[in-house]
């Protein structure tokens, strides 16, 4: 088996891993990049592509999707490599203790410098409702979308449907307020009166309740599911006394939050607090020589987690990096403006 050499191989390639693979570029340090998805973006792509967002510098608001589309086409100039669709099972050292080797589940083998990793809170997967049948519910068939998602990615396909919506989180609140206007009905479905939402989100949802466009259901929650198997007809809620009532329904929305799970990371010798990575604020070391860790997985005393504290813990990553590449060339800082970047 081909086993690939290159500077610097970073563990997840969504919102800060990508920006890594820039900010490495700019200092020419060769990137492989590994993620467990079959695409680009993590969580960004994968539980909320038209979400906005609206703390990213210059841009007012920018849907997640977009976010990675310029992410990806910003580090497109360096020519990454990217290993989808598989998950880093083991870190190991090379012999010459000049860098690790890093071995996916499909047995691809990457030996580099240095390890950056930018994985998020880990692999990621939703708290499903236990619900007979619900598996059944969880596929598409015959070109319909499945009657029950856990992540909305395309908002307009939920236009004229019969929405059930459960959870009590900013989740459900949100896609309740932003499906309200498309759908036929929507239905928000707690087990108590309050959310765990924003403020100024309650406040529209209790005007939209008022007005007739959101049916709140509380306090209830989900009991059964009622369709051929396949093709759902009803939710049935039950409340506190066992009282039960169906809800005409179309789709399912669950929003009872992430199950968060560090995976192989856990066993490779990183120094761990509370499933992060402990690392030292300036650069983004771990433990492990030349193992750095930044974004939502890396911990230090005042971690902010947000995606723009995570491409400076990127740049800071890829300036510690440079000398463990190039030991004997000195580093002159220069901005991109000076630099410039190649033509893709």
């Amino acid at each position: 088996m081909q086993i690939h050499k290159t500077d610097v191989v970073i563990i997840g390639a969504g919102p800060v891993g990508l920006f890594a693979v820039f900010e490495c570029g700019m200092l020419k340090l060769q990137c492989h990049v590994v993620d467990t998805l079959d695409a680009v973006g993590g969580q960004c792509v994968a539980l909320y592509p038209e979400k906005p967002i609206y703390d990213i510098p210059a841009y007012p608001q920018i849907m997640a999707a977009e976010l990675i589309e310029k992410l990806q086409a910003q580090a497109a100039p360096f020519s990454p490599t990217y290993h989808l669709n598989q998950r880093v099972d083991r870190l190991q050292p090379l012999a010459d203790a000049a860098g690790w080797q890093v071995v996916t589940s499909n047995g691809t083998q990457i030996e580099a410098r240095a390890v950056i990793i930018a994985a998020g809170a880990g692999a990621f997967g939703p708290n499903r409702p236990p619900l007979d049948g619900i598996e059944g519910y969880e596929v598409a068939s015959g070109g319909n979308p499945a009657p029950v998602q856990y992540f909305v990615k395309q908002r307009e396909a939920f236009r004229g449907k019969r929405l059930v919506i459960a959870g009590g989180g900013d989740s459900a609140v949100d896609w309740a307020l932003s499906l309200a206007p498309i759908a036929a009905q929507v239905s928000l479905v707690h087990r108590r009166p309050k959310f765990r939402a924003a403020p100024e989100s309650v406040r529209q949802l209790e005007e939209l309740c008022a007005s007739g466009k959101i049916d709140l259901v509380v306090p209830y929650q989900l009991a059964g599911l009622e369709g051929d198997g396949q093709r759902l007809s009803a939710v049935v809620v039950e409340d506190l006394d066992g009282g039960r009532r169906s809800l005409p329904a179309d789709h399912l929305l669950p929003f009872f939050g992430l199950s968060m799970e560090l995976g192989p990371i856990a066993d490779w010798g990183l120094g761990l607090t509370r499933h992060h990575v402990a690392v030292e604020a300036v650069t983004g070391r771990t433990n492990l020589p030349a193992v750095f860790a930044v974004g939502d997985i890396a911990h230090y005393e005042g971690k902010l987690k947000l995606i723009l504290t995570g491409f400076a813990e990127a740049a800071a990553a890829a300036h510690a990096i440079h000398p463990l590449v190039y030991p004997d060339t000195p580093l002159h800082f220069e901005y991109s403006t000076s630099r410039g970047v190649p033509v893709s």
